[in-house]
């Protein structure tokens, strides 16, 4: 593989810190409101009873994205993972684009409906109407400014700072409410299956949240982060493998805090939550007239740093498609060039803009949105899989250097079968949810 200039390769541990942001990014991008809902619906219905499903979710997210980025960094062919499928068949690629389409869709209307009201509730304004409608339009128009030029390293500049508002509010409101690690443990290993509690039922909430935390296209958008970054090549397999843990353990830490919320001030209660405000009021209530407001700028941050990462991520995505579409290339067309592209900024426009429709009036709840739309990503995810696996472990795809080696290769089995596990049970269960007098209620 043709090897190019780049950043400079870390040595010490400090100049590996300093060359991490991918991974913040991509991890922002991920937490958005599906791991704020779904970890609070989860602990606040279900103690810790099932955080296995999160730690098994993360697991398979950092396995699933870390071999997508071994693709990238490391195909003979110098080209993009969306590129590598079309060598599986030419329509491949177009099938994931209008997934894209469709998803980055789905998760705005949760992300933007979400910056809105946490934005009324966080001034103390009326949380249901103008108020919401309002600011979530204006932040909308905010996070568009920020990704029309497409420029990664605003981006990253934005997720850095947003990150510091998820650490502050998020850990600061676990801290106060008391986490149960020896509970919590026993929640990772046990692998109970509970009783259902509340409006949603248990393997609803477990696929939501294999679909908000292991996620299935969102996982396509970290090699473009990379690539944006100036890491082309396998000599950055390394630090890729760094930064990608390093952003997975920040997922787990807020998360976790999240999780620890609902366990310790919703479900000794015994009470459930149908909207963000049902929870920072009980926050408020519990915990003093700061719990509230202090989560409510932690979830405003989740949600902005997905809308962000989501318009950027699927703007490069469909602009790299679109390049490829016709004969197969040798060569990855130049990065640097795909913000530049209509397509790009067509893209990101829609991922921001057509979610507004979601924010009208007699329109699903937030947090029914939430959990809809993060079970409906898990149906897609086999196909995703077994692309992935095939590209990867195919010699004359990636390479006989880089091709999966057996345990690799056995872990995407692994991932294959629970990938088809999950979406059959997302497939039931969001079914079962969609009566519409039941989902489009406020």
């Amino acid at each position: 593989m043709e090897q190019r200039d780049g950043p400079a390769i870390p040595r010490r541990f400090g100049d590996y810190l300093r060359s991490m942001g991918p991974g913040i990014v991509i991890a922002l991008t991920w937490l958005g409101a599906g791991d704020l809902v779904d970890s609070a619906v989860s602990g606040g219905n279900y103690g810790y009873a099932l955080m296995w499903a999160m730690a098994l979710a993360l697991f398979v997210r950092f396995v699933f994205v870390s071999i997508i980025a071994k693709y990238q960094l490391c195909n003979q062919h110098g080209e993009s993972v969306l590129a590598g499928l079309r060598r599986i068949h030419p329509g491949f690629p177009i099938f994931v684009g209008l997934l894209a389409l469709v998803f980055g869709h789905g998760y705005g209307s949760f992300s933007v409906k979400g910056a809105g009201e946490t934005t009324a509730g966080l001034l103390g304004l009326d949380s249901a109407g103008f108020w919401d409608e309002t600011f979530s339009f204006v932040w909308v128009l905010v996070a568009f400014l920020i990704v029309f030029r497409g420029v990664f390293d605003r981006v990253e500049k934005a997720a850095y700072l947003l990150l510091g508002l998820l650490s502050v509010s998020l850990i600061g409101v676990a801290l106060w409410a008391g986490p149960n690690p020896v509970a919590a443990s026993k929640g990772v290993f046990l692998f109970a299956v509970p009783e259902q509690q509340g409006s949603f039922g248990v393997f609803l909430v477990v696929t939501s949240l294999i679909g908000a935390v292991g996620g299935s296209i969102a996982n396509l958008l970290y090699p473009y982060f990379i690539e944006q970054k100036g890491w082309r090549g396998p000599q950055y397999r390394r630090l890729q493998l760094y930064d990608l843990a390093f952003g997975t353990l920040v997922v787990v830490i807020l998360n976790f805090s999240v999780w620890t919320v609902g366990a310790e001030v919703l479900h000794p209660r015994g009470l459930t939550i149908n909207d963000l405000s049902d929870l920072t009021k009980l926050l408020t209530e519990v915990l003093g007239r700061l719990g509230g407001p202090i989560f409510y700028l932690g979830a405003f941050a989740a949600l902005f740093s997905t809308m962000v990462g989501n318009a950027t991520g699927y703007g490069y995505m469909l602009t790299d498609i679109a390049r490829n579409r016709r004969p197969l290339p040798e060569q990855r067309a130049d990065p640097s060039k795909l913000s530049e592209s209509w397509i790009y900024r067509a893209v990101a426009a829609w991922c921001l803009f057509s979610p507004l429709v979601w924010c009208l009036p007699g329109m699903p709840t937030f947090v029914t949105l939430t959990i809809v739309v993060n079970a409906a990503t898990v149906i897609v995810l086999p196909v995703l899989a077994a692309g992935i696996w095939y590209v990867t472990a195919s010699e004359k795809c990636i390479g006989a250097q880089y091709k999966n080696r057996w345990w690799e290769n056995g872990l995407m089995a692994c991932l294959f079968v629970l990938a088809c596990w999950g979406s059959w049970k997302a497939f039931l269960e969001v079914a079962a949810s969609l009566p519409f007098e039941t989902v489009f209620t406020n």
